[in-house]
Order: structure tokens, then sequence, then C-alpha cells
């Protein structure tokens, strides 16, 4: 009698998927201005939480 001690792999791709690697963009940020804009929006929070309440009184 022989026994199943058989190692059973996934079949295909070995559960990996792959999506349009093709795939442009018409719109396209570069990441310096995406990183300046952060900066811009935390100092933003900062100032309205420090001096918000002068001008939104």
């Amino acid at each position: 009698m022989a026994q199943d001690n058989k190692i059973r792999m996934p079949s295909g791709q070995g559960g990996l998927t792959r999506y349009f690697d093709e795939y442009k963009s018409k719109i396209e940020i570069p990441p310096s201005a995406v990183v300046v804009l952060c900066i811009i929006v935390v100092f933003l929070i900062i100032a309205l939480h420090q001096f918000g309440a002068l001008f939104f009184n």
C-alpha cells in the first residue's frame, strides 16, 4: 500500500496575479511635488491650529 506523502503545489502562477503593467496615466505628478504639497498642508494645519481663532471668530 502506497502512502500519499506528496507535496501539492498550487497550479498556474503560484497564486500571483498580474495587473496591467503597461497602463500609462494621462496625469503624472512627480514625487517631489507630492512631498512639497504634503509639507504645505502640514504647515497650513499647524497655522490654523495656532491662529485659526483669530480668523474664524
